[in-house]
């Protein structure tokens, strides 16, 4: 004890660690009690996260990747089939009406919610008092989509609001948006990009209060208008954020579910607001034909894949960062 009250405190520290850690003969220290205690408590917070992701995601793929081989209605035995509901699916018109609208929804309200929120962005950067504005663009974020979607139903109608406006304004028959196998999707496609644009305003808005203002200024006094330095300077440094949204917004789009479920009855007239979801819940819980519908899933997760392997793909030659990192 004399010894160690003789040598300096962070020395003193190292000594009395080592006298508590010995080393193993391979020359590796032991771990030491507190750190042990830790790595359990650490196992305790983990656990239920664990426990409810092998529950409700890594059972439930499990279970539909067996089943997309297999013959199962929920009561009799379950039989192999092996690719047969794979080839049932490819030759439905059905499964492939819904792959083209839900891609549609993907292609109109991808960049169409995108580019208004980059708008909007820049837009209330420039206000010094915007937590009102954000706090309206962000609301329809947090509301329940079902209400969303029931709201907009209203809205809708034929003899809503938007229908009488456009009969009024342009002096024509009020349109039926969810009864005109044309506009049921354009209606589907509105309420998508309305719920969801609040969220992309946010993040853009964060990214471009990230720009150094050094760079802005630098631009400026090369004599940089307003359009050069939004497109030559700010756009690409916020490339990398819309490159993200990009990729969570067409993930988000291919599992469009909801709105078409509570908007239009039974996707839309003549199927015109069929989404892949909608035919997997259609398949799986309307005619119980759990095999074609766990089909429908697997190609939706590889349509999935190779969209966002696509994406991945282009960022390399669209999406430049500060540091030359890729």
């Amino acid at each position: 004890m004399t010894a160690l009250s003789d040598r300096p405190l962070g020395e003193a520290a190292v000594a009395a660690e080592a006298e508590v850690v010995p080393a193993t003969p391979g020359g590796l220290r032991k771990e030491s009690a507190w750190r042990r205690r830790d790595r359990r408590w650490g196992y305790v917070f983990v656990g239920p996260q664990l426990l409810g992701m092998t529950l409700f995601v890594v059972v439930p793929f499990v279970a539909s990747l067996v089943l997309a081989f297999a013959h199962w209605d929920g009561l009799n035995d379950l039989s192999w089939v092996g690719f047969d509901n794979f080839r049932a699916e490819f030759a439905d018109p059905l499964f492939w009406r819904s792959v083209v609208n839900t891609l549609l929804i993907a292609l109109i309200t991808v960049p169409i919610g995108l580019g208004l929120a980059v708008v909007l962005a820049v837009a209330l950067e420039r206000l010094k008092t915007r937590t009102l504005y954000l706090v309206l663009f962000f609301a329809p974020v947090v509301t329940s989509s079902v209400a969303v979607a029931m709201i907009w139903q209203q809205l809708f109608r034929k003899d809503g609001v938007i229908s009488g406006f456009i009969a009024t304004v342009f002096h024509v028959a009020p349109p039926d948006w969810l009864g005109d196998p044309h506009l049921a999707l354009i209606a589907v496609c509105i309420v998508t990009i309305w719920s969801s644009v609040g969220l992309n305003v946010i993040i853009f808005l964060a990214g471009l209060q990230n720009i150094s203002p050094s760079v802005i200024e630098a631009a400026r006094l090369d004599g940089a208008g307003a359009l050069t330095l939004f497109f030559r300077v700010r756009l690409p440094l916020l490339s990398p954020i819309i490159f993200f949204s990009t990729v969570i917004a067409f993930i988000s789009s291919l599992q469009t579910f909801d709105t078409v479920f509570i908007l239009t009855a039974n996707a839309g007239p003549d199927n015109a607001t069929r989404t892949i979801v909608y035919h997997i819940y259609d398949l799986g819980f309307g005619k119980f034909q759990f095999g074609p519908a766990s089909a429908a899933s697997i190609i939706l997760l590889l349509i999935t894949l190779i969209i966002t392997a696509i994406q991945f793909t282009a960022q390399k030659k669209f999406v430049h960062y500060e540091d030359g990192a890729a």
